[in-house]
């Protein structure tokens, strides 16, 4: 089993102590370990690295669930490690259009991400009087929450933010719980929305 602290500290080797900030190496671990709580929570055989069709494209998901041939579930892994300013935007930019990209070809979906950062290069935008990693949690919260009939185009059903200090060692300040909380969140829409799950194998909580 993948624990939660191993995988960050895989991308603290990879991208740190191995610069390779960029390389998607650098969250297989915590692939894995998202597959490895999925099928804890009652949906086995998750794919790390899972191609999915959206309406413009296919595009890479870090990590996708199927049933009955068909996606309905993806997560998204992303770091934000440095040059604040112009990555918290990019990455919110990013997921809208890549989300949109995903639900226009799939309505039903269920989206998650989660975003690692480096709070030992924050500091106060200017512009928005925050700190960026406040003005992150302040967008996803935003952009959170989808829920049937509002299939609002563009927004994702949770996220977690997970906060680290990179600056001399891997230092994880965020807890586990925040994550496992998210994922769970994430599994009881992906039952509601597929009422087969609980009738199969005669299992009425839809774990399978």
């Amino acid at each position: 089993m993948t624990t939660f602290d191993e995988a960050i500290q895989d991308l603290y080797r990879i991208a740190i102590e191995d610069r390779k900030p960029t390389s998607p190496a650098r969250m297989y671990r915590l692939a894995d370990y998202c597959v490895e709580q999925l099928a804890r929570l009652g949906l086995p055989g998750a794919e790390r690295e899972a191609l999915v069709p959206g309406i413009g494209r296919e595009k890479n998901w870090d990590v996708a669930w199927r049933y009955e041939g068909k996606c309905r579930l993806a997560i998204s892994l992303k770091s934000i490690l440095k040059n604040l300013e112009g990555t918290v935007p990019n990455r919110i930019d990013d997921l809208m259009g890549e989300v949109a990209n995903l639900q226009l070809y799939s309505p039903e979906i269920v989206i998650g991400y989660i975003m690692v950062f480096d709070v030992s290069h924050d500091g106060m935008s200017a512009k928005h009087g925050q700190k960026w990693v406040q003005l992150l949690r302040t967008r996803l919260g935003v952009l959170s929450g989808r829920r049937p009939p509002a299939w609002s185009v563009g927004m994702i059903e949770d996220h977690a933010v997970v906060e680290v200090d990179f600056s001399k060692s891997c230092r994880v300040l965020s807890a586990e719980t925040e994550v496992r909380d998210m994922l769970e969140r994430l599994v009881q829409q992906v039952v509601e929305r597929n009422p087969s799950l609980a009738m199969k194998e005669g299992e009425p909580d839809g774990r399978h």
